[in-house]
């Protein structure tokens, strides 16, 4: 249940994120409330952060079991993702502090699916958001009442935060959506990557900036489907190095290598262990073809680098994935001093 990293589309006062928690029809837009912590009665607040600490305990232990059983039908019937995402955190859970933040409640109201829902929580200001707001864009969410409780642990292998959705069903609150998330990326959080986007900025090279500035906008908010101040602030900046030879909105962008010429689809950074990538995502009628696939990515990743040298100063890496209509893809990953 992982979305992808902060998009270039904004609504009220905020950026869109992406939530996939049910896949299933939309229907017309009815009524939605957010509830931050200083609204709701104090039971109720103390039932989540509760119910929250245990189900964190439960991944803490590796119990995927548990958490399947005590999750909602539709999520217990896909659960590969969160058992996935529960095995992936339980090193850096292990000897953690956890520390819960205030939740929020959200209430969807009508008899069907909404496609599109936005929850504004907290204080707004004239210009948006304020420190003390907060916004969630959430798609294909059934009527019900939902909450957001974030968990900061720290302590253990590294820092991370994990977000859950829970629903209400009955008196009990289920998990509806487990998030695990690092806040650092080789000990840099989101203010630095933000700080180095800005230098890049003033150097010209607006393609680093751009991609360290989504990096920061990650780092600086738990998960990608909410927003803060912090991160709408990091989105205007973003705007201005808005690059126009990158795949953004759907465009695609060609690399020429040789006589051949590759449609790059979606360009990003990303998280290695602890070095910062770049991938790069382009289109391929068939990689059934490993070896041939393979030439192919060392193919795009050297004309990635000749289109874009700046990309040597800003990663350690190149992973180059080739990606079928059908979804299927082949990847390659090329240190950056090995690209001649």
């Amino acid at each position: 249940m992982a979305c992808d990293g902060p998009q270039a589309r904004r609504s009220y006062a905020t950026r869109c994120g992406c939530l996939w928690l049910f896949l299933v029809g939309a229907a017309a837009v009815h009524a939605q409330t957010c509830q931050s912590a200083a609204d709701m009665e104090p039971a109720v607040r103390m039932a989540l952060e509760t119910t929250a600490k245990h189900y964190f305990d439960v991944a803490v232990r590796g119990d995927s079991a548990t958490l399947q059983q005590n999750s909602i039908a539709a999520v217990a019937a896909n659960f590969s993702g969160i058992e996935a995402a529960v095995k992936e955190s339980q090193a850096a859970f292990t000897g953690a502090h956890a520390a819960v933040r205030p939740p929020y409640v959200l209430t969807t109201e009508g008899s069907e699916t909404q496609e599109h829902n936005e929850f504004l929580c907290g204080v707004f200001g004239k210009s948006g958001q304020t420190t003390d707001s907060a916004v969630f864009m959430l798609h294909n969410l059934p009527p019900g009442k939902y909450a957001v409780v974030i968990i900061d642990a720290q302590g253990g292998q590294d820092a991370r935060t994990l977000t859950m959705i829970l629903q209400q069903v009955g008196t009990d609150w289920k998990l509806a959506g487990f998030y695990a998330r690092p806040v650092k990326v080789n000990g840099h959080d989101g203010a630095w990557f933000a700080q180095r986007a800005r230098e890049f900025k003033t150097k010209g090279q607006n393609r680093n900036a751009w991609l360290y500035y989504r990096e920061a906008t990650a780092l600086s908010a738990p998960v990608d489907f909410m927003s803060t101040l912090v991160t709408d602030k990091l989105y205007d900046e973003m705007q201005a190095v808005l690059p126009s030879d990158l795949p953004v909105n759907g465009t695609t962008v060609d690399v020429s290598a040789g006589a051949k010429t590759y449609h790059l689809t979606d360009v990003f950074p990303l998280a290695v262990g602890n070095d910062l990538d770049v991938v790069a995502k382009y289109q391929a009628a068939d990689v059934s073809n490993t070896a041939q696939t393979y030439q192919e990515n060392v193919a795009v990743t050297k004309a990635l680098l000749a289109k874009f040298p700046e990309f040597r100063e800003a990663f350690a890496g190149v992973i180059v994935r080739a990606v079928e209509p059908s979804g299927r893809d082949y990847g390659s990953l090329m240190a950056m001093k090995d690209v001649k």
